[in-house]
């Protein structure tokens, strides 16, 4: 929201001096947030002055052009040129080269004199061109920053203004007032308003504040005005989508006047641009107190206006000029002709008012948040209107908002308003929260006075009436976010000040901290940190040929996923069911940007649908859902296990004169696997694996010892990689570490360390080559018995040597006895017995 300082000072006490930064600094101290200041001054300096064209000569160029050749006037003749400076004629009169033809003799316009700076940093000095000396520039609102329109230049009897000479036109125009732009959280509608803000920047301050609204004189009663039904056949959620509509008449305007330049200007500061004149006004209103408003062609109107729920297929052209097919939630604003607006999001073409319009109906309703927010993203047609309307409008304020439309209507277009007016709805019921005395105290840790609750509350605008038990608070009509206790301690501490709240550490009760699985995941996260592995984060939105293409390991077979009802963009519409897809992406996004050497993991949820997705329907606001409410609501909840992921791409360290890095290869996905294992105290199974996602030959199926398959490593698939341009031997791993977790013990036993030295054999083995090596592993350790410490794989050969349809697999056995230090004799013997049993198994054959 952005605030206009000269229109705050209207409502709230501002100091004179104050800038836009000392008014973010007060209002940082209720709670928003600062975004930007906007200052037309840092971009515009003087002289910028009103001057009158005294001649003009039209001089035809060789280039086809005519140019102006202008005397003008810049100070009141018989008075002297009070500002100096390089190129400032003492007369006061200017010779100025314009290139515009939307002027004449006589007219007031606005002069940019040598020494000004104008936007974009474009310094105005005497200059000469086409023959002459030209000093100075006759400017147009473009060029002066204040508007798009760059036909010709600004003639201030257009716009209604007729000055004195010389004036300072950055003042006529309202260029020295500045605006504090803030941002406005979901829960405090009632500050995009400067109704809203003045309101807060008293409470700030601890000033006077004066409510826009009490300024205006509405009648207490309106009847015999145009008609208007209110008829919601489906309310969502069994609320309203309008409970109030009020219908004002004004005749005979000139919407072809233009736009007082404090108002254009006040509007342009607030964000918005200046468009007619009844547009702007409007727009002034729902700016000034918060409520939004809308003007129709009177004349245009086809009988009663009737508030209604859209027919299926029924369309409407908008004030964009685009049509729109509408859904049967969308609440409309219709009249015998149909569809005459989108309600609180956008008015139709049909009936918008144009310069020949003389007639005019102004509406200001009350629209359902709901309602309106649903439309908003249906149509992905955001508007000043619809931000407020989904946040919460005042219901009290419409006819206010209507009468002050009205009135600006008479003061400004010359209308004359009609006694006669609608006002239809029922007002909803207040809301009353029961505060204990000691309930705020006990929220925020410090105690509260009885006077600084009372006051807190009040200054809010809430009636606070004193029981037995605390106090009874009926909240603000613009307030529709204070609907508990809690909310309003929140109001209390803000009030009185967050820096009066003393900041201590809580102290864990004893017996509490971390969940195991916290725990678990903390330690598998810092191991691979340890590792030398980079944590990132990417989004969990996929397509779903990425789903597809990693959430099952067969091709073609069916990968059950959650589809997004509202997704960022089309092409990720889906939850991933595979952490690899995003992360890939940043893989390859940082493999782009020349970094070659990566070893990136994530950690994050995968979303796995289940046979019942969602309920049939929400459970009503405001009371607590019964158990089997809420046991329905979390098995229509998808499955989010932990996964993580890890992407290895490039080297495993950078070059240097004396040493070779090594490329990243399957091996190291799968030792990413195992220190994820390790660190649980979990053993992994790993075999020959099959995975659409990696390479046919060089994948790892990760598994534990029930069977259960966790996860898959290996080097990703080459097609998969010249897809996402990236490096060709790429390696991946993904683990379901929520598996490991319920497969680990509560408590990891360290494994005794004998004193007594190792015994190290090695043994090559030829078997045939569909035997997986994990298989002819455990058979050698199953086969050496007790003294057996360890055995890996450290050699797989085929070739001269190796019959064809064989392969040599190379093991290395370490022997170690907790009693005594083993001979020889008792290694050999111990693989002799794990060769037997691989030869029984697999006619394994010692080389």
């Amino acid at each position: 929201m952005r605030i206009p300082l000269s229109w705050l000072r209207e409502f709230a006490q501002v100091p004179a001096d104050a800038t836009a930064e000392d008014v973010m600094a007060d209002l940082v101290k209720v709670g928003f947030e600062e975004e930007e200041v906007h200052r037309p001054t840092d971009e515009l300096t003087g002289p910028v002055v009103v001057g009158q064209v005294l001649s003009l000569v039209k001089e035809p160029q060789t280039n086809g052009k005519t140019i102006n050749w202008c005397q003008v006037r810049v100070v009141p003749e018989g008075q002297e040129q009070t500002l100096t400076g390089k190129g400032i004629d003492p007369s006061g009169v200017q010779g100025i080269i314009c290139g515009a033809h939307n002027f004449v003799e006589g007219d007031k316009v606005v002069v940019t004199l040598p020494g000004a700076v104008l936007p974009g940093n474009f310094q105005i000095s005497a200059r000469k061109t086409y023959g002459h000396l030209s000093a100075g520039m006759i400017a147009s609102v473009r060029e002066l920053g204040i508007g798009d329109d760059h036909d010709g230049i600004l003639v201030l009897s257009r716009i209604g203004l007729d000055p004195e000479i010389g004036t300072d036109a950055m003042e006529l125009l309202g260029l020295y007032d500045q605006a504090a732009e803030i941002n406005v959280t979901p829960d405090r509608g009632y500050a995009f308003s400067i109704r809203g803000v003045a309101r807060e920047y008293a409470h700030a301050t601890g000033t006077a504040f004066v409510d826009p609204a009490s300024k205006v004189t509405a009648p207490a009663t309106l009847q015999g005005g145009h008609g208007v039904k209110l008829n919601d056949d489906a309310p969502i959620y069994g609320k309203p989508g309008c409970d109030r509509f009020v219908a004002r008449t004004v005749r005979g305007v000139d919407a072809s006047r233009p736009t007082p330049p404090w108002m254009s200007s006040r509007l342009r500061l607030a964000g918005v641009r200046s468009i007619s004149l009844p547009v702007d006004i409007s727009n002034y209103v729902m700016l000034e107190l918060g409520q939004p408003n809308h003007c129709y062609d009177l004349d245009k109107l086809a009988g009663d206006i009737v508030v209604r729920r859209a027919v299926a297929g029924e369309k409407i052209t908008t004030l964009d000029d685009k049509v729109r097919t509408l859904d049967v939630e969308d609440l409309l604003i219709t009249d015998d002709s149909g569809a005459i607006g989108i309600a609180g999001v956008m008015g139709g073409a049909h009936t918008e008012v144009s310069d020949s319009t003389t007639n005019i109906l102004v509406e200001a309703a009350h629209f359902d948040e709901v309602s309106i927010a649903r439309s908003r993203r249906r149509h992905k047609l955001p508007s000043e209107a619809s931000k407020r309307f989904e946040r919460g409008v005042d219901w009290h304020v419409a006819h206010i908002a209507a009468q002050r439309v009205v009135d600006l209507l008479v003061e400004l277009a010359g209308g004359t308003a009609d006694e006669a007016g609608t006002d239809v709805g029922t007002a909803p019921d207040a809301v009353t929260i029961d505060l204990p005395a000691e309930f705020a105290a006990a929220r925020i840790g410090i105690d509260f006075t009885e006077e600084q609750i009372t006051t807190s509350l009040e200054d809010l605008g809430a009636a606070v009436e004193k029981t037995t038990t605390g106090y009874r608070v009926t909240a603000p009509s613009w307030r529709n976010d204070l609907e508990t206790k809690e909310d309003l301690s929140e109001e209390i501490a803000r009030l009185v000040g967050y820096d009066n709240i003393p900041a201590t550490l809580p102290v864990a009760p004893p017996g509490r901290g971390l969940s195991r699985s916290q725990q678990q995941k903390r330690r598998v996260v810092q191991a691979l940190a340890d590792a030398g592995l980079t944590e990132v984060l990417s989004y969990p939105f996929v397509s779903k040929a990425a789903n597809d293409t990693f959430g099952v390991a067969g091709e073609g077979e069916p990968r059950p996923a959650l589809k997004l009802a509202n997704p960022i963009s089309e092409e990720h519409g889906f939850l991933r069911t595979s952490i690899l897809p995003g992360l890939i992406e940043v893989a390859r996004r940082n493999h782009s940007r020349g970094f070659r050497d990566l070893a990136l993991y994530e950690a994050g949820s995968v979303f796995l649908p289940g046979d019942k997705l969602g309920t049939d329907s929400i459970p009503p606001l405001g009371v607590k859902p019964a158990d089997e409410v809420l046991d329905a609501l979390y098995d229509g909840v998808p499955h989010q296990p932990l996964h993580i992921a890890a992407v290895l791409t490039g080297h495993d360290s950078p070059a240097a004169a004396t040493h070779s890095p090594r490329a990243w290869d399957w091996a190291d996905a799968l030792d990413v696997a195992r220190l994820m294992a390790d660190v649980l105290g979990v053993e992994l199974v790993v075999s020959q694996g099959s995975h659409q996602a990696f390479h046919p030959g060089r994948a790892a199926q990760l598994a534990l010892r029930n069977g259960g398959v966790v996860g898959y490593a290996g080097e990703l698939h080459p097609k998969l990689l010249a897809a996402h341009d990236m490096p060709a031997r790429s390696v991946a791993v993904e683990v379901n570490v929520e598996a490991l977790f319920e497969a680990a013990a509560d408590v990891i036993v360290a494994k005794h360390i004998s004193g007594y030295p190792v015994a190290t054999q090695d043994v090559a083995l030829v078997v045939p080559q569909d035997v997986p090596a994990d298989q002819v592993l455990a058979a050698l350790r199953e086969g050496a018995g007790v003294l057996l410490e360890d055995v890996s794989l450290f050699d797989v050969y085929v070739g001269p040597g190796i019959e064809d349809g064989k392969k040599s697999l190379a093991f290395g056995l370490r022997f170690r006895a907790d009693d005594r230090t083993l001979t020889a004799d008792e290694a050999s013997e111990a693989r002799a017995a794990a060769v037997a049993v691989a030869t029984e198994r697999f006619g394994a054959v010692q080389r």
